[in-house]
């Protein structure tokens, strides 16, 4: 299988702290990961790192065939991230935040549409982002990221801010997603849930990445 990212030695600093101190990760294509971890580990430095959002201070990286000492941006359109901001727009509509999004990594609005439809979004398609809950903007959140129809989807704490029937879409859309080929990144302290979920976990430990053995 193809390789989808490979670090070597990645040091990534927030002002002079080592979030990512000398982490080693290769991953193959396909399947979902698990990134385990406390608070403050570096996991989410790892997954903006990915993204292209971060730059390596030191050490070497590529995702998805891309150099990030030296590209950080062209691989953006053939990936997602869904994090802790939402990356929508307040002033568009759920319906143009999804289409913006689609056309933005090369995908027809159509694919966006039927995000929003999957996360129960219809409802709300005129309403603008500045007027939704703080659940129904995850929700659009997640919905713009599956409408990219990305090839590397990176998720941090997904499922945080859903509500119960919001966890079992987005559970339901996950296992398509692995089933067809697709690979995927969970930064979660819900274990139980995402490990039931993933194929491969790393525990991200004093901003290195240590393979778990899974049962």
């Amino acid at each position: 299988m193809p390789n989808v990212l490979k670090l070597r030695e990645a040091v990534c600093l927030l002002g002079r702290f080592p979030a990512l101190a000398g982490l080693d990760l290769d991953l193959d294509a396909g399947g979902i990961t698990l990134l385990s971890g406390p608070n403050g580990a570096g996991k989410t430095t790892l997954l903006r790192l990915l993204a292209g959002l971060v730059p390596l201070h030191s050490g070497t990286g590529s995702v998805l065939g891309f150099d990030l000492n030296t590209d950080r941006v062209s691989h953006r359109r053939r990936l997602a991230l869904v994090g802790h901001d939402t990356f929508c727009y307040d002033d568009l509509t759920v319906r143009e935040n999804l289409i913006f999004s689609a056309k933005a990594s090369g995908r027809k609005a159509a694919i966006g549409e039927s995000a929003m439809e999957r996360l129960g979004l219809s409802h709300v398609a005129g309403v603008l982002h500045s007027r939704l809950s703080a659940g129904q903007r995850r929700r659009l959140a997640l919905a713009a990221a599956f409408g990219r129809d990305p090839e590397l989807l990176l998720l941090d704490e997904p499922h945080a801010g859903l509500d119960a029937e919001g966890r079992e879409i987005l559970d339901e859309i996950l296992r398509e997603t692995y089933a067809t080929g697709r690979t995927v990144i969970i930064a979660s302290h819900e274990l139980e849930r995402t490990r039931a979920l993933s194929n491969k976990e790393f525990s991200i430990r004093g901003g290195r990445a240590y393979l778990v053995e899974q049962a």
